[in-house]
């Protein structure tokens, strides 16, 4: 069965985004976990899909233009990431698919078909976010890895990563690594 991980840059106090709905602290929203070689899907929640095309889209378009996030030229992560996110499909968690999308993108109706399409042959899949789907899919038990950037800042106020979370979940620490900037990736299995 194909493995779903997520992956999430996140705060020190676990924040996704501060009281703007922003997470002006990353720098970059590269795929910086190392899942490019094993992926060949993606799921997103419908709320983040939109934000996600038109990003992605403008550095395809122009990839000497500042991003719309951080104002920036793209960082070489964020090159790589737009070229590799033209031949992946992407599974959106939505009622209704917006008109302006990534050639490949398929609805996804709910929990079900999650686990259907992790039953299908394939490489692992990235689950890209946001936030909400990313908890409730973990919450539903259908997450298999669970990588986490975490930032060395207290964002304060904002949006907690598992803010609707109704019950303990236990998770195995597979892997800790620090990065030179402070940053550390944490990766765990779900049990």
């Amino acid at each position: 069965m194909r493995q779903l991980i997520a992956g999430m840059k996140i705060s020190l106090d676990g924040r996704t985004e501060g009281p703007d709905r922003l997470a002006d602290w990353v720098e970059a929203w590269s795929e910086d976990y190392g899942l490019t070689p094993r992926i060949d899907a993606c799921i997103l929640g419908g709320g983040m899909y939109p934000g996600y095309v038109a990003y992605w889209t403008s550095i395809q378009v122009d990839p000497s233009q500042p991003t719309l996030a951080t104002g920036r030229p793209p960082s070489p992560g964020e090159l790589a990431w737009a070229k590799a996110i033209g031949g992946l499909p992407h599974h959106v968690l939505t009622r209704e698919l917006p008109e302006e999308r990534l050639p490949g993108t398929q609805r996804l109706d709910g929990l079900a078909a999650v686990a259907a399409l992790k039953r299908q042959a394939g490489r692992d899949i990235y689950l890209v976010g946001g936030g909400r789907t990313t908890a409730s899919l973990i919450q539903a038990g259908l997450v298999d890895e669970l990588r986490l950037l975490v930032y060395p800042l207290i964002a304060g106020p904002g949006t907690p990563l598992f803010d609707d979370t109704t019950q303990r979940r236990g998770l195995t620490l597979r892997q800790a690594e620090p990065r030179p900037d402070g940053r550390v990736l944490l990766v765990y299995g779900a049990g």
